[in-house]
């Protein structure tokens, strides 16, 4: 794997596992100077919707695991909550390596920049091409601005089940049916970091808003 013009260059061709394997080493960016691993995304390939966030966070950085800190155990609790087999899931992040700036001892997170959005759309593009899901979440503004539209509004448009064509896929035609097998779906709703965020007075009804939202992905892998 190479990295030209500060964008990864993924080899093509080849399963998750060399996927994550290449990635371990990527350079595209310079976050990965001040981080402790790439996070790469985590699922069988047979997954039929995949999970998309913003980057790892700290304990995702030190497990080298995606949404496994508090924002990944809620994001656990509203898949059970929803129907939704995580196991059965993938989930990754649009930047895979953690965007942060250090204060004491504390590691807090940055928001990413284009070019990390940028430098790091390739592997997320790989990923799709193995997957071929069925349906993906955009979790958060960021995933969605990157996936769907930079003009797209999670409190206004979330939950809402969009056709969508993966990067690199041959668009539909006028003869396919909406409803074929083929068709991959997207969807986009809060981030569970967020809803952590939240005032304790609203907290409960952001996360229901999650577990609805996610109640409609589970009604299209039905």
């Amino acid at each position: 794997m190479s990295e030209r013009d500060g964008v990864a260059r993924p080899p093509a061709g080849v399963g998750l596992e060399q996927l994550r394997s290449a990635a371990a080493g990527c350079r595209a960016c310079e976050l990965w100077q001040d981080t402790t691993q790439t996070v790469f995304g985590e699922g069988p390939e047979t997954a039929r919707v995949v999970f998309v966030g913003e980057q790892p966070g700290d304990q995702e950085d030190r497990k080298g695991e995606p949404f496994v800190g508090p924002a990944g155990r809620l994001l656990d609790k509203a898949l059970a909550d929803a129907g939704i087999d995580r196991r059965d899931s993938y989930v990754t992040n649009s930047v895979k390596h953690f965007s942060h700036t250090v204060k004491g001892k504390r590691r807090i997170h940055q928001t990413p920049r284009p070019e990390h959005l940028r430098a790091c759309r390739p592997w997320l593009e790989a990923e799709f091409a193995v997957l071929q899901p069925e349906v993906v979440v955009a979790l958060g503004a960021t995933a969605a601005k990157g996936l769907i539209s930079p003009s797209f509004r999670i409190t206004r448009d979330h939950g809402q089940l969009l056709p969508w064509t993966p990067p690199g896929a041959p668009a539909p035609t006028e003869d396919d049916d909406e409803d074929a097998p083929h068709q991959t779906w997207i969807l986009a709703t809060t981030h569970p970091s967020a809803i952590l965020r939240t005032p304790d007075e609203a907290r409960a009804a952001a996360y229901d808003a999650l577990v609805a939202d996610l109640r409609t992905v589970a009604g299209a892998l039905a």
